[in-house]
């Protein structure tokens, strides 16, 4: 008569080995699955990285790429709106470079289309948009 301790504990044995292996079947396969995932992302990387490379070898980054990556938003510039904004607030060409910091000869230059104010410039611009005529001459006369 065989040892029944002996069967009950190989029986034990193969069930949980069998038991084991069923839940290994399913990590393995996920494990795969993973795997696989990282590889055609690990592709995808060096596509972009690709791409990049090739991109940066073709020069500058052209303006709107720029804006983007610093999050500033386009401000237009329209000559004749310059005139207009200049009128409006009784400034002469002097009186408007002196607030912008600029030269005459700029002024002159951005109203006749000739040249284009920089952003910074752009910014001081559409600043002036929101004040008023008395304001203007207010500042003008303090920094007098």
């Amino acid at each position: 008569m065989p040892n029944i301790a002996k069967v009950l504990k190989e029986e034990i044995t193969r069930l949980a080995r069998k038991e084991v292996r069923t839940a290994l079947e399913k990590t393995s396969g996920a494990t795969a699955q993973h795997r696989r995932d990282i590889a055609d992302l690990k592709k995808l990387i060096a596509s972009l990285k690709r791409q990049v490379a090739a991109l940066e070898k073709r020069g500058p980054a052209t303006e709107a790429v720029q804006r983007a990556a610093t999050g500033s938003t386009q401000r237009r510039f329209v000559p004749k709106g310059l005139v207009s904004t200049r009128r409006r607030l009784g400034l002469s060409a002097a009186d408007l470079a002196k607030m912008m910091g600029v030269s005459a000869q700029t002024i002159y230059n951005w109203e006749h289309g000739v040249t284009k104010p920089r952003p910074e410039q752009l910014a001081k611009l559409g600043s002036l948009r929101n004040v008023g005529k008395r304001q203007v001459q207010a500042h003008l006369a303090a920094s007098q």
